[in-house]
């Protein structure tokens, strides 16, 4: 939904003055604003809150009254239960409002956990959720709120066209109620009407002044509604790191399965099948040693090439697991050597009083490792830059190059398992890379120290 008044009309629509495949508002936005589908979507929600609230409010207050008065008895409990999974259902109707006319799309509260199926297990599931006494809140200090915004609301829009229109009107006066206009002021020695073509014309002005305010003081009545539906009738904070934690645990889980396979896959194709070929050769060279020693001395030679080439290989998998260099002496050195394989020069800049945790540290270094490769592989740059600071309790690495630009992470690359990465530690990635270059990736993550 379009968060600036104007964008509600399409293609042609009034305002809007066309000129080749775009479109220009006639009018500026304020001028627009009192006939716009926005303004109206919200004149409707707060003229329609006042007779909600009110048997949002009737309803709370009696059927929580009638629970708490039958506690002394047993029937208390279940009549109390039934109030709050009623305000629950109607916090549902609000929640469905606010989307359809503030277009706040406000998620559902985390649904009730009962250890066990059976009506009593409802009924404690439901006392003891804070989303249901929070519907009941919502339910008692909306009244007064949608009393002030309705009144509010709809003597500014009513004045505001009363008065804009007063000049095509005002005639009711002198031949119906036999006086000369509007009456602005009277007692019982005399009175003020506005009758004259000049006072005319000045209340009209003032009854634009109104009508177009009048928007913008809707506009920031439901600001308020939106906070209640948002704070009072969506999930709560607990409930929402909950679920982050629940995605975040998920995403680590998948990514060590998935550097576990890696890892087994590797180790097959490489120094593993390496070592089986040299084992044999070996063999064959064994055989061949009294039979002809120069064959068997150039078998053994062949054989010691092979493993030069396994143990590189084994260290360039355990540099890709956890690099010795990175325990030993930190961020700077690592991220030096792996500058130094990248295939364009890189610059490091690594401003750190101290280190990070260990893991935090690791997730740092591989990101930077893989930001390098992307470069290397498909930047087209002919330089780069890795810089490394801390900022309070944050630490932010950002690697940019002057390559072809065009990178995004949405298009489920490897920025994108990237960022998953990040955010299951509370990081961030940011990616400005547009076409032609130049590429500024910025990762952020916890200091955690």
């Amino acid at each position: 939904m379009a968060m600036e008044y104007g964008q509600g009309y399409g293609p042609g629509g009034p305002g809007y003055a066309m000129s080749g495949s775009e479109r220009r508002p006639r009018l500026p936005a304020g001028l627009r604003a009192p006939f716009e589908g926005r303004f109206w979507r919200e004149f409707g929600f707060v003229l329609l809150s006042l007779p909600i609230s009110v048997l949002l409010f009737v309803y709370a207050v009696t059927m929580v009254s009638l629970g708490a008065g039958l506690l002394v008895t047993f029937l208390g409990i279940p009549v109390l239960a039934a109030a709050l999974a009623g305000c629950r259902g109607l916090g549902a109707l609000e929640r469905a409002r606010a989307r359809g006319l503030l277009g706040l799309d406000v998620a559902g509260p985390e649904p009730l956990r009962m250890g066990k199926p059976g009506l009593m297990a409802w009924v404690g599931a439901v006392l003891k959720s804070g989303t249901s006494w929070r519907a009941v809140l919502y339910a008692l200090l909306h009244f007064p709120w949608a009393v002030v915004s309705f009144v509010v609301a709809l003597n500014f829009w009513a004045y505001g066209w009363a008065l804009l229109t007063y000049p095509l009107w005002f005639w009711v006066f002198p031949v119906w109620a036999g006086q000369g206009g509007l009456q602005l002021y009277g007692d019982e020695t005399h009175r003020v009407y506005l009758d004259n073509p000049f006072e005319i014309t000045v209340t009209a002005l003032v009854g634009l002044l109104f009508t177009l305010a009048t928007p913008w003081i809707v506009r920031a009545l439901t600001m308020v509604d939106r906070v209640m539906v948002h704070g009072l009738l969506g999930p709560s904070r607990l409930a929402t790191r909950v679920v982050e934690l629940e995605s975040d645990r998920g995403v680590v889980v998948d990514t060590a399965a998935a550097d576990l396979r890696r890892i087994e896959r590797d180790l097959h194709d490489g120094a593993q099948a390496r070592l089986v070929n040299l084992a044999m050769d070996l063999g064959l060279a064994k055989e061949k040693l009294r039979e002809d020693p120069q064959e068997a001395a150039r078998m053994v030679d062949e054989a010691h090439g092979e493993v030069k080439t396994a143990l590189q290989e084994l260290r360039d998998l355990a540099r890709g697991i956890h690099p010795a260099v990175l325990t030993d002496r930190g961020l700077d050195a690592a991220l030096s050597a792996v500058a130094s394989r990248c295939a364009v020069p890189v610059r490091v800049e690594v401003d750190l009083r101290e280190r990070p945790a260990p893991a935090i540290e690791g997730i740092a270094y591989f990101t930077v490792s893989e930001l390098l490769q992307n470069i290397s592989k498909h930047a087209r740059a002919t330089s780069a830059v890795v810089e490394v600071w801390r900022v309070e309790n944050r630490l932010l690495l950002q690697v940019w190059d002057d390559g072809a630009g065009g990178a995004d992470v949405t298009r489920g690359s490897g920025l994108a398992g990237l960022a998953e990465r990040l955010d299951a530690v509370d990081g961030i990635l940011v990616v400005d890379s547009p076409a032609g270059g130049p590429t500024r990736v910025t990762a952020e993550l916890p200091w955690r120290r």
